[in-house]
């Protein structure tokens, strides 16, 4: 996989990088620091979560639980601005994003703003948002809620799917968005 950041890592970046262990020289001690840094090296898929309300916000923790029965999952942080939209929230749906669209991600990860303001949405069954022009999305009725740490967990049962999904992925690594070649595989 060749990923093609949109956005050059800054010098700022370069700084939050841990030197590699010298052999025979202990990891680093744990610590969120640790995480941050360590989890910026796995690409993540993009997508976007809404709620009823509408709420909605960008997630790269999205992943598929189960498949019988076809569960899927993501987390959200507590102290998050849509926290308890979500926590309240029946039914959620989940856009995966195309490589072309960057500055919907950067939309909904922004605090502060009417995130739906200027985006192409229409309300699905029960009011839940669903984005225009994404790649793919689901709908999902939400079965548990976990707190775990300084985020929870939601995990919710497929109910519905679409989009044609064709487009190359947005993937978010390292601090900045890019995507992969899907035609040559790299």
């Amino acid at each position: 996989m060749t990923v093609t950041p949109s956005l050059a890592a800054t010098a700022a970046d370069s700084a939050h990088r841990a030197p590699a262990p010298r052999p025979g020289q202990p990891p680093e001690a744990g610590g969120a620091d640790l995480l941050r840094r360590t989890l910026r090296r796995q690409a993540n898929t993009v997508a976007v979560v809404t709620v009823p309300g509408p709420a909605g916000f960008t997630a790269t923790s999205f992943t598929s639980a189960s498949l019988e029965p076809a569960l899927v999952s993501f987390y959200l942080a507590s102290t998050a601005s849509t926290a308890a939209a979500v926590r309240a929230a029946d039914l959620f749906a989940v856009h995966l994003l195309a490589a072309e669209q960057t500055e919907l991600a950067r939309g909904f990860a922004r605090s502060g703003v009417d995130r739906f303001a200027g985006v192409a949405w229409a309300p699905g069954e029960g009011g839940v948002p669903l984005l225009a022009g994404v790649d793919a999305w689901l709908t999902a009725r939400t079965v548990q809620v976990h707190d775990i740490g300084d985020h929870f967990l939601v995990v919710g049962r497929i109910l519905a799917a679409g989009g044609p999904a064709a487009a190359a992925p947005l993937v978010h690594h390292n601090g900045a968005f890019g995507t992969f070649d899907t035609a040559s595989g790299t």
